[in-house]
C-alpha cells in the first residue's frame, strides 16, 4: 500500500475499531496504536531530512522499490516510518511501499531478526527486484540499547520509555547516517 493508504487504514483502525478483531479484542494495541498515531503524526509534521539525506536520495536514478514492512501498533515504527516517507518522497525513482507484518503475504518471514518478526523492516531493492540492502529494526545504536535492556530482564514499560526517550534525542539523525552509509555502498 502507499503511505498515503497506510494512513488511512491507521485512521480506520482509530475511527471504525470494531472492523479491526485485533485492535478491537486487545486495549493495548488500540492504546499503542493511538500513541502511535500521535507520534507518527508529530514526525510527519516536525521531521526535516538532512542535506546530506536529501543530496544521497537525489543521487538515485534508477527505479528503486522501497518496502516497509511494518503495523499501526508497533512504536519503532511510529518513529521510522514516517521518517523513511519523508526522506523518499520526492524523488519519482523511489516506489515506496507498505506491507504489513501480520497480513498475506508475510514478507516478515524472509527477514527476521534473530529469530524474530521485528519491525520496521525497509527493503530495498533495484528495478528487476533483487534486494539492494535491509534495514531494521531499528537504528544499530538502538538495537544495541534494546538487547542490553532485555539482558537485563528490564521490565516492558523502563524498554518502551528509554526507546521513545532515544528516538526523541535523537531526532532521526541515526537513521539517516545509518541509510546513507547502506546506500554509499
Amino acid at each position: 500500500m502507499t503511505f498515503d493508504e497506510y494512513q488511512s487504514y491507521f485512521e480506520d483502525i482509530l475511527t471504525n475499531t470494531a472492523a479491526h478483531e485485533i485492535y478491537a479484542n486487545n486495549p493495548d494495541y488500540l492504546n499503542y496504536t493511538k500513541l502511535n498515531w500521535s507520534r507518527m503524526n508529530r514526525w510527519l509534521k516536525k521531521f526535516e531530512p538532512s542535506e546530506k539525506m536529501k543530496n544521497c536520495i537525489q543521487q538515485i536514478k534508477d527505479p528503486q522499490h522501497w518496502i516497509v514492512i511494518t503495523e499501526p501498533w508497533c512504536g519503532d515504527a511510529a518513529h521510522s516510518v514516517a521518517q523513511l516517507y519523508l526522506i523518499v518522497k520526492d524523488n519519482p525513482m523511489i516506489d515506496f511501499d507498505i506491507q504489513l507484518r501480520d497480513a498475506e503475504p508475510f514478507l516478515i518471514d524472509e527477514y527476521l531478526t534473530n529469530g524474530g518478526k521485528s519491525i520496521p523492516k525497509l527493503i530495498i531493492r533495484n528495478e528487476v527486484g533483487h534486494d539492494k540492502l535491509v534495514w531494521g529494526p531499528r537504528p544499530a545504536a538502538l538495537q544495541q540499547l534494546f538487547e542490553e535492556l532485555k539482558a537485563q530482564d528490564q521490565p516492558f514499560d523502563v524498554l518502551k520509555e528509554a526507546l521513545q526517550k532515544w528516538y526523541n534525542d535523537d531526532k532521526g539523525e541515526e537513521i539517516q547516517k545509518e541509510l546513507t552509509s547502506l546506500l554509499a555502498e
